[in-house]
């Protein structure tokens, strides 16, 4: 059974004629990968090497290692020992995972290797899953280990702990027992000892196999809405950065978190149910989140971006007269005041004769109002109506006369016209990323 488990599996990854290494500690689960590998290598014309790793963590763990070596030279396979000199503590067990992974990965790439088997059994499938579970995992959590990710295999996936001690006892081969699977304090086994032998007393049979089915049930799901989730990406971003917020609310929930946590990654910000959640309250509403790292979630002017938020920026620039120019410090606008015709891409406001100067080119001010021929209205509903984002309107230029009376809103108003041209025009270079703009936020 076990035998045909991994033969079927390593065709399945496609291995059948090619190379792997197997992660060997030497106890059941890695000894019985070991023990049937040898068994099937020569139907799949597979090349198989040994690695073996030291921790650090316990004094005996070198003879393990020989123990592992002795093992692989019983069976003619090359054997690689290597050390991680870790040290106990908070965190070791995601600390000795990620040297784990590391090591074997370096180590298949010195061989030319094809791939890195590891020993994963149902029972750490279910066991993964409950401790998952008991963190508030969602469906992505709840998918567990992955029979493949990258180079990395786990042909003993489908099998469980009882089922490979049964296969080791049947070859005759021992294995070693590592006491660190005991210690109360490591929460996996915690689970092991306790959760899953009270969870199959109470249901009246093993539940590891149950378990395990739903984790593999669970990564099929989550593998289509993420399918699913790249595709609505795709169609919500915006050109200038950010997502359409319209179509991120019309998304279904599990397509919308998806969305959403993306986001959130690209642009550094932890990715946790709480944040999340923040998220998406400030989408459904409209209104901002603070994220982690000084970021900043913003769902307004149609418009859900993520970033830093900038300090309202309080410059000016003075011109006085024909020829006249200058940048606008933190806001990456450039002016200039010239005939006509002016720099491309620039916008223009016909200067007239009765213009009273030096005009100021400033960011917003509370109390600032556009008029025309219908009365007045404050800036601040202007850029309302016209869906500016909220955080590029203290980085929108203002332009006012020697009166302080608004002129000029480039790209967004200009006054009624009517008055005598003088000739001259006021002109305005927006931002890009070669004269010193900014993004958003």
């Amino acid at each position: 059974m076990i035998t045909l488990t991994l033969e079927a599996a390593y065709r399945r990854f496609g291995l059948a004629g090619r190379s792997v290494l197997l992660a060997v500690s030497g106890g059941a689960d890695s000894t019985a990968l070991l023990a049937g590998t040898a068994l099937v290598r020569a139907r799949l014309g597979l090349t198989v090497e040994v690695a073996t790793l030291d921790h650090g963590l316990r004094p005996e763990a070198l003879e393990d290692t020989r123990a592992v070596e002795r093992l692989a030279v019983l069976h003619a396979l090359p054997c690689h020992v290597r050390q991680l000199h870790l040290r106990l503590g908070a965190g070791v067990e995601q600390r000795s995972r990620l040297a784990r992974y590391e090591a074997l990965e370096a180590l298949r790439v010195e061989r030319g290797l094809a791939a890195v088997a590891t020993a994963h059994t149902a029972s750490d499938q279910a066991e993964t899953l409950l401790m998952r579970l008991a963190r508030g995992s969602a469906l992505r959590g709840a998918a567990g280990v992955l029979p493949r990710r990258g180079m990395l295999v786990r042909p003993l996936l489908e099998r469980t702990r009882e089922e490979l001690e049964a296969f080791l006892q049947e070859q005759g081969t021992g294995f070693l027992t590592d006491p660190m699977n005991a210690d109360p304090r490591l929460f996996r086994v915690r689970v092991r000892r306790d959760a899953l032998p009270a969870l199959s007393r109470a249901a009246g049979f093993s539940v590891v196999e149950r378990l395990a089915s739903f984790s593999r049930l669970a990564a099929e799901d989550d593998a289509l809405l993420e399918e699913l989730a790249a595709t609505a990406w795709q169609r919500l971003v915006l050109p200038g950065g950010g997502l359409d917020a319209v179509g991120v609310r019309a998304l279904e929930p599990p397509l919308r978190r998806r969305v959403l946590a993306r986001l959130l990654y690209e642009h550094g910000a932890t990715v946790d149910d709480a944040t999340l959640g923040r998220a998406l309250d400030a989408v459904g509403r409209g209104r901002s989140a603070t994220l982690s790292h000084g970021l900043q979630l913003r769902a307004s002017g149609g418009t859900v971006r993520c970033g830093r938020p900038r300090a309202a920026v309080r410059s000016s620039l003075s011109l006085r007269g024909e020829g006249a120019s200058g940048v606008l410090e933190g806001t990456g606008w450039r002016f200039m005041v010239g005939p006509t015709p002016g720099p491309e891409g620039a916008l223009c406001l016909p200067l007239p004769e009765e213009l009273r100067w030096p005009l100021t080119v400033r960011t917003r001010r509370p109390g600032d109002r556009v008029r025309g021929a219908g009365g007045s209205r404050k800036l601040q509903d202007l850029f309302v109506d016209l869906r500016v984002p909220a955080e590029r309107r203290d980085l929108h230029p203002v332009v006012t006369d020697a009166e302080g009376q608004l002129l000029w809103v480039p790209g967004l108003w200009v006054p009624p016209e009517g008055k005598v041209f003088s000739g001259q025009s006021l002109w305005g270079l927006p931002p890009s990323p070669s004269n010193g703009g900014s993004g958003p936020l």
